[in-house]
């Protein structure tokens, strides 16, 4: 079965470049041209990925992706965002709205297939469909789904995965480039900025917890288990 990439992008050419090889990969390829559109076309079709560019006419791509990642029918759905932006605090802003990668343009094609083919990997991993109870953490791996407490967390698909894995290796240092590597399926550290920004994101979920995720300077991160 074809997995589906939705592309939300208001520019002709660009959309062109991104049909034809997301189709040379294999994948079955949706369009939408505005922001609207784009919300529309994901809650109907619940593609696998979708391609998010940033300036749209009306409704922004940061719009967007917040609005996707509010609504639990799309919530999990991964996000790659397209942005002619350079700035890393414009890229760090998609991060935190959710988005799982973005890609500055002007774009490799052959990057970014490859960063879509990641997510799909990532999204169609096989799970666990037991429960994993670790100090006060639940892990259901079938459900997508942290308990903490027995209240659940707000996780996107990515905080999830990496929550999980931090918890499974606890007690254990994970270099950023491990990090990319297991979690988000990168074969080189393209930016390791990307874990940063989210490790800061699940310290604010994890609220009384969030000094259980501790930095090693110039190592990576480390979960800490109750001693």
């Amino acid at each position: 079965m074809q997995e589906t990439i939705l592309i939300v992008e208001d520019e002709s050419d660009v959309v062109d470049l991104l049909r034809y090889n997301l189709h040379r990969a294999g994948f079955n390829v949706l369009i939408a041209n505005t922001g609207a559109e784009g919300l529309e076309a994901a809650r109907k079709n619940r593609p696998d990925v979708i391609v998010l560019d940033i300036m749209l006419p009306g409704m922004n791509g940061y719009n967007v992706c917040n609005a996707l990642k509010k609504d639990p029918e799309t919530e999990s759905i991964p996000v790659l965002m397209l942005t002619a932006k350079s700035e890393p605090h414009e890229r760090v802003k998609g991060l935190e709205l959710g988005a799982d990668d973005y890609v500055t343009k002007p774009f490799s094609p052959r990057e970014l297939v490859l960063r879509v083919q990641a997510l799909v990997r990532r999204l169609k991993a096989s799970v666990k469909s037991d429960l994993t109870d670790i100090d006060c953490f639940t892990i259901d791996k079938s459900a997508f789904e942290i308990r903490m407490s027995g209240e659940r967390l707000e996780l996107t698909t990515t905080e999830f995965k990496l929550l999980t894995l931090l918890i499974e290796r606890r007690g254990r240092v994970q270099s950023r480039e491990t990090l990319l590597f297991d979690v988000w399926g990168y074969q080189n550290a393209i930016d390791t900025r990307t874990v940063d920004t989210h490790i800061r994101r699940l310290r604010e979920k994890l609220g009384p917890n969030a000094d259980r995720l501790e930095t090693i300077r110039g190592e990576g991160y480390r979960f800490n288990a109750l001693s």
